[in-house]
């Protein structure tokens, strides 16, 4: 989802301080952390926001009413592909309403992968997120990434331990027409889930209500419903289909449920 803002920020890393009070409402600061390559010649760099005392922002997957947020790289050079590995996310109430998302810091790791190994990339990224007090509001920065360092950022590999580790189990799950989409329930493989999220992989724009947890005597489950832009049934692969399950000990990921049985 793209927000119209009628005007754009430009950060260089150097003018963040200086140019901070104009600054969306509740970021103090937004920047590209400079990171290091690796041994495959890849960018390892993270997006560092840094909100106001209370303020929250959103995880890609935000819940019933966050703010997904979008990243334009195109002003970058010499780059291919950018892979975003997301930490685990705080559970947010709001009365009864739970959104997913970060208090007052975010540092969001990713791999920025060049188009010619043997040369340098200049990463550029243009980010469109909400940023929420008592009040949730759009907000756009433009950040540039000074040169890399030589040695690994602690405060990356931080926040890389705290990325929902995969899980190779693919749980049960069934699945019934509803007005304007589908209804699914999936079977999950633990019962002492605080909180869980589902996402469509590659179709961002199937919207995906917030996980009702039940717990029964067969065990957990997870109920979900799934609305494409059609506002109608329409046909799921299974495959395509992202669990993620919180619990104090940390978070996984299972890719896909099972229809069979």
């Amino acid at each position: 989802m793209k927000f119209l803002i009628p005007s754009t920020l430009f950060l260089g890393l150097s003018a963040l301080s200086a140019l901070a009070s104009d600054l969306p409402p509740g970021v103090v600061s937004a920047r590209l952390l400079p990171g290091w390559v690796d041994q495959a010649g890849n960018r390892m760099s993270a997006i560092e926001l840094q909100l106001e005392p209370g303020w929250k922002t959103y995880w890609r997957q935000p819940g019933d009413s966050g703010f997904p947020p979008s990243f334009d790289w195109q002003g970058s050079t010499n780059l291919e592909s950018v892979t975003l590995h997301w930490p685990a996310p705080e559970a947010i109430w709001s009365g009864d309403e739970l959104t997913l998302g970060y208090h007052d810091r975010l540092v969001l790791p990713f791999t920025a992968s060049p188009q010619m190994a043997e040369a340098g990339s200049e990463l550029q990224l243009a980010m469109d997120f909400g940023v929420c007090e008592k009040i949730c509001v759009p907000a756009h920065v433009v950040m540039r990434a000074d040169q890399p360092d030589v040695r690994p950022d602690p405060q990356i590999l931080t926040a890389l331990k705290r990325v929902p580790v995969p899980s190779d189990v693919v749980p049960g799950c069934h699945m019934t027409p509803i007005e304007d989409g589908l209804r699914l329930v999936v079977e999950l493989p633990q019962s002492n889930v605080d909180v869980a999220a589902m996402e469509v992989i590659g179709q961002p724009d199937i919207w995906v209500s917030t996980p009702a947890l039940h717990s029964g005597t067969q065990g957990t489950s997870a109920t979900v419903e799934l609305v494409p832009p059609s506002a109608s049934p329409f046909d799921l692969d299974t495959e395509d289909l992202l669990i993620t399950l919180i619990d104090d000990a940390g978070a996984i990921e299972m890719q896909g449920c099972s229809t069979a049985g």
